[in-house]
């Protein structure tokens, strides 16, 4: 039986204008998938929403930059979605989603202690699935990502489901991303078609 899979990718208030790490339009990318989801989540079979969830005693792995150091926007960044803090909430636009869809909006945890992007390396909260199994071991006819960032998370999650194997279609949904380094989305999106993610938007 075919099957669709929606993956919302850390939509948090850090990534969002006035966050740790607020990536420009990450509040419009939120109502916009939140639209999305209440015009179009009867399609999918499964909606997934992915969290950093990081901790505040140490740098993750290097994810953090530790002072006196900065942050290069690349591989070290801002301390961000600190497990238990504000900022590593939900969006106020996917809160109310979340409590609109209840048991129907499933959320993924990742980056606890180590660097993070792709969703496929986190769990799913209430079952303990790996995403990476989720996607590999079901033949899904279609997986759609959104989220932030398109040009960090949102790009190793769709990469990582094109490379798992489990789908006949991955699709980055455009309208409802935002990135940190907007220049640079023309080499990402080729990127991303090399890798076999087709780029679409709604």
């Amino acid at each position: 039986m075919s099957s669709r899979l929606l993956v919302i990718v850390d939509v948090q208030n850090d990534f969002c204008e006035g966050g740790a790490l607020g990536v420009g339009g990450g509040a419009g990318v939120a109502a916009r998938i939140a639209e999305h989801v209440r015009r179009t989540g009867d399609q999918y079979d499964r909606i997934l929403a992915s969290k950093d969830r990081h901790r505040g005693d140490t740098d993750n792995g290097g994810h953090f930059a530790t002072p006196p150091t900065e942050p290069d926007f690349e591989e070290t960044w801002p301390v961000h979605c600190v497990a238990g803090s504000a900022g590593a909430a939900f969006h106020p636009e996917m809160e109310t989603l979340a409590a609109d869809l209840g048991d129907r909006l499933e959320v993924v945890h990742k980056g606890y202690g180590v660097p993070s992007y792709s969703a496929l390396e986190g769990q799913v909260v209430a079952t303990g699935e790996s995403v990476q199994a989720l996607i590999a071991d079901r033949e899904w006819e279609q997986i759609d990502v959104v989220g932030l960032a398109y040009d960090f998370c949102v790009r190793a999650t769709a990469l990582g489901a094109a490379d798992a194997g489990g789908a006949a279609s991955v699709r980055v949904l455009r309208s409802l991303t935002a990135a940190v380094h907007p220049d640079g989305i023309g080499r990402l999106e080729q990127e991303l078609a090399a890798g076999g993610v087709s780029i679409e938007d709604v």
